[in-house]
């Protein structure tokens, strides 16, 4: 079987699915691979690295989809809405298709993918059990954007991290809060430290003090229970009105202190909750930065501008996108380790077996056999249909 991996075209997209090191670990398992000439040169593997590793060059994107048995990319479906549906005339049924696909928040993309018989699985609905770690996309690219959230907090603000005994006198740290503290918040708090801030964390689950104690920061508590907080999937749960008014007015504080506030509040395939009013970044000291990591869903503070820096109160509110891809080199090698785990993964005896009894295979498939086979993206769906049209 042949695994291809096209070029990305999503806008600015710089990562690759595979990278040559992955090229022989398939290999050795009897997967051949094929690439789209120059898929991996922006993220800093040029194609002689590929063949090096026993990779073939593809003459033209339609001869590598034409090859392919199985297409491993970034962005797929949904997650390349404007540009995705040009590939669509160059699949066929018997293909599986492996990547990224928003099929929470672009349920609809699924539908054309579905029609051409393909076999698509998405590499962000990868449960988070102990045995499928090692494919976790969605927190190896959290890593990384909680990484460099705290760079360009660094770059922007107006003072630098650590503290300093300089004969000028003393430098004091600057203040850092870090909102939510899952695998982004996590890394951020980190990188933060070994900047040398002072590091408070917020988040509505109790049970993470731990882990953000354990970096050296602060873990910011709010006196009133919240009860279970958190879902099966390890996210944030939905609560009740009055926890929410005691949580904005210990935000409202705790934003106030601090020098440099980065947002990583989300909920998956929803808009992101807003966490920090207009009122509260007027509260904060002139020159201060927001780095609002969920810029993508709308953003956690109610002035950020999805891909854009605005400056508000003399406040700078950075609301970056696809952060991963600006890292593009172990971006792609983490992203390539957790894509080439999960195929091998699903081969059975030289060809892919989609057992659907395995929770990896059950919670990832999304369309097989002309359908949309997994139950809650078709609830989705049919929940759209249902909706009254107000237009």
């Amino acid at each position: 079987m042949i695994v291809g991996v096209p070029k990305e075209t999503y806008p600015n997209e710089r990562r690759v699915a595979l990278v040559p090191a992955a090229v022989s670990t398939l290999m050795k398992k009897g997967l051949g691979v094929s690439l789209e000439a120059g898929a991996g040169v922006a993220a800093g593997f040029p194609d002689q690295a590929y063949v090096e590793n026993g990779a073939s060059i593809a003459p033209s994107r339609t001869e590598l989809f034409e090859s392919a048995n199985i297409l491993v990319q970034v962005r797929a479906g949904g997650a390349n809405p404007d540009r995705a549906h040009a590939d669509l005339d160059l699949l066929r049924a018997d293909q599986v298709v492996i990547g990224f696909f928003e099929p929470l928040a672009e349920p609809e993309a699924l539908i054309p993918l579905a029609e051409r018989q393909l076999t698509t699985l998405a590499m962000e609905l990868m449960p988070r059990i102990t045995r499928a770690q090692s494919m976790d996309a969605l927190s190896s690219m959290a890593t990384i954007a909680g990484y460099k959230a705290v760079l360009m907090a660094a770059d922007a603000l107006n003072r630098m991290f650590p503290m300093l005994m300089t004969a000028a006198g003393t430098i004091a740290p600057a203040r850092v809060l870090v909102v939510g503290a899952g695998v982004a918040g996590l890394q951020a708090i980190a990188t933060a430290r070994r900047l040398g801030a002072v590091v408070s964390a917020y988040d509505i689950r109790a049970a993470v003090k731990e882990q953000v104690e354990s970096l050296g920061a602060r873990f910011v508590e709010l006196a009133i229970d919240a009860g279970d907080a958190e879902d099966a999937s390890g996210y944030a749960k939905t609560m009740h009105e009055a926890f929410y008014r005691r949580q904005g007015e210990l935000m409202a504080r705790t934003v106030a202190e601090a020098n440099v506030v980065i947002t990583t509040a989300a909920v998956p395939g929803k808009k992101a909750p807003v966490l920090i009013t207009d009122e509260m970044v007027a509260a904060m000291q002139p020159g201060s930065v927001i780095v609002d990591l969920a810029a993508e869903r709308g953003g956690n503070c109610q002035l950020t501008k999805p891909g854009k820096t605005v400056t508000a109160h003399d406040v700078t509110v950075v609301g970056p996108l696809n952060l991963p891809s600006t890292v593009p080199y172990h971006a792609s090698q983490m992203y390539a380790r957790n894509i080439t785990t999960f195929l091998l993964h699903l081969m059975d005896g030289g060809s892919i077996k989609l057992d659907v009894e395995d929770q990896i295979t059950r919670e990832t498939l999304l369309t097989h056999d002309g359908r949309i086979v997994h139950p809650h993206i078709q609830a989705l769906l049919d929940a759209s249909a249902s909706a009254p049209n107000h237009s």
